[in-house]
């Protein structure tokens, strides 16, 4: 949302390319072995998710704190952030969120069927979730990318701001939450 918001929808749906290609690389460490390690150690379980407690509370202070610019999104202006970068913050974003982790290892086992072979199953459950992850990110990038053009001040734009900033840091709270099960 934060790439429609700022870039419109073309530029900003390549965070969503970088999050899929975030979430296979996620979806590749749990079924590599992944599973195995945070089913084993409270400590590993642990570290992961407080690492991504502290980069959602991070994310929420930084937006929170953000001076508000209005958009301005007209043809012709020239993007204030690289497509790799842009990519690389989806990618990053995925690789640093513990809830991914979690959530895979959740599902992952419910769509595997033991004694069949793995290497189908596991490409097949990887292209469904990107499929899904992609149209729904154009929803999100869409619809932000419309909301970016009715940001006029810059009163909108911090309001907007901490708004986001708080469902961030909402996030981290509900996240810490989180606890192992066995």
């Amino acid at each position: 949302m934060s790439n429609g918001l700022n870039y419109g929808f073309r530029r900003g749906y390549l965070g969503a390319v970088g999050l899929v290609i975030g979430l296979w690389t996620v979806f590749l460490v749990v079924v590599v072995g992944l599973g195995v390690i945070i089913q084993a150690s409270p400590i590993a379980f642990n570290v992961l998710k407080w690492a991504g407690v502290a980069y959602l509370f991070y994310l929420g202070l930084s937006q929170i704190l953000s001076k508000g610019s209005p958009i301005s999104l007209r043809e012709g202006d020239k993007p204030r952030i690289g497509v790799m970068e842009i990519i690389g913050k989806g990618i990053s974003l995925n690789l640093i969120n513990p809830k991914g982790y979690i959530f895979m290892l959740a599902v992952i086992p419910q769509f595997i069927v033991a004694g069949h072979a793995l290497v189908p199953q596991y490409f097949a459950v990887a292209l469904t979730m990107a499929f899904t992850d992609l149209v729904v990110m154009a929803g999100y990038t869409g619809l932000a990318a419309r909301v970016a053009l009715k940001l006029k001040t810059e009163r909108q734009a911090s309001i907007l701001n901490k708004v986001f900033g708080s469902l961030f840091m909402l996030a981290a709270v509900v996240l810490a939450t989180f606890q192992q099960t066995r």
